[in-house]
């Protein structure tokens, strides 16, 4: 949501504002790339100053969908039912069935091998990201509101920072993820999803045209010029706004801040940006900060 630790993420703003559309799985799932997740961690999908029930919860797309959802070693159904009736009060069914939910939703060996080939799930490069897109599309059907999917995770060349070797660094992640994200974006059209899901493809920073090596063929962190693309959910096809400089070293022709996409996501998911407020520490606290922020319009 902001530079700055301790703010919801953007899925607990949406999930915030919208609700959610069942009680049986999460309204915002975060799903990590095989190397481990992100530099800082959970704090990437923190709730924030908001209440935990707006929070990420993280998915697996192989395994237990869900940690800590199956029974502790040596503990009964029955033991259990006792152990959560007295701690949350909960009925019976309502529990059961939010696990049942959560393996429902990710059983992925259902699908049809024509579906799986599309995402690339018979290929060892790309059956690891393959398999997060398909989680993905399945928890969209199932009414999720925000689903984050990770692509790299650590440090190094298990992420996209590539200080070492762009090329090699750039083309091994792309490889690993074109093919899933394609075959994402034509399952949701054939099943007619794409024009109410939003599909957000982006990173936190661009990468400078130089390097400040002695020698090497990296490339250093730019924040000053980068892209990023949507598709479905009511944005144009095959549109590209603004421009950066001879060297790309700098967004020249209409530069963008990261609030105005933030408004264009909010929009688009049917709220008004300006108005979607959470009071907290004195302020009525808005993702898109202080000052009122226009949606990307040439997009819409």
């Amino acid at each position: 949501g902001r530079v700055l630790s301790g703010s919801p993420a953007l899925g607990s703003w949406v999930n915030y504002g919208l609700g959610s559309e069942n009680e049986n799985l999460p309204g915002f799932v975060v799903m990590l790339d095989k190397t481990g997740g992100p530099i800082s961690g959970a704090k990437n999908w923190s709730s924030g100053f908001m209440p935990a029930s707006y929070q990420g919860v993280v998915m697996r797309s192989a395994g237990a969908p869900i940690l800590d959802l199956q029974l502790p070693p040596g503990m009964s159904k029955s033991a259990q039912r006792k152990l959560l009736d007295r701690l949350l009060e909960k009925n019976r069914s309502h529990q059961l069935r939010r696990i049942d939910n959560s393996n429902l939703a990710a059983r992925i060996a259902s699908e049809s091998q024509a579906t799986k080939k599309l995402y690339g799930l018979d290929n060892p490069k790309t059956q690891d990201f393959a398999r997060k897109c398909i989680l993905a599309r399945r928890l969209v059907e199932r009414g999720v509101r925000f689903i984050q999917v990770y692509s790299g995770g650590a440090h190094n060349d298990d992420n996209w920072d590539a200080h070492g070797d762009l090329e090699k660094n750039h083309n091994h992640h792309a490889g690993s993820t074109d093919h899933p994200i394609a075959g994402l974006l034509k399952d949701l059209k054939q099943r007619n999803l794409l024009d109410e899901t939003l599909v957000v493809w982006g990173g936190e920073f661009g990468r400078q045209p130089t390097a400040e090596y002695a020698k090497g063929t990296g490339r250093d962190h730019n924040a000053y010029g980068f892209t990023m693309w949507m598709a479905g959910g009511g944005i144009k096809g095959g549109v590209s706004i603004g421009t950066t400089d001879e060297l790309g070293s700098a967004a020249v022709e209409k530069p963008l801040h990261v609030r105005h996409l933030h408004a264009t996501i909010l929009k688009q998911m049917g709220l008004g940006p300006n108005q979607l407020s959470y009071f907290y520490g004195g302020l009525d606290q808005r993702l898109i900060g202080v000052e009122d922020v226009e949606p990307i319009h040439d997009i819409i």
